[in-house]
């Protein structure tokens, strides 16, 4: 399965490893990796994520990178970040 990033989520991305790197840039690139690690994994375990509970869709689910809500929309031979 093939996992993008939407422009958005990739923006939204470089603002919390800003926003965490003001005060610890070691915990910035900390959560970086976790995230980058916990989205590669959507790509074998698409449906891993809990369904967003105010969507309420099967095809828009989220993770959580804490203190980060990953929020992602996938179809049959994709996945795609949506929100961060």
């Amino acid at each position: 399965m093939r996992v993008t990033w939407s422009p958005q989520a990739d923006a939204l991305v470089d603002v919390a490893v800003a926003h965490i790197a003001a005060d610890n840039p070691a915990a910035a690139l900390e959560w970086l990796n976790r995230l980058l690690d916990r989205v590669r994994s959507l790509a074998r375990f698409p449906d891993s994520g809990h369904v967003v509970p105010e969507i309420q869709r099967e095809d828009v689910r989220e993770i959580l990178v804490s203190p980060y809500r990953v929020m992602y929309r996938r179809s049959a031979d994709h996945v795609e970040i949506a929100a961060v």
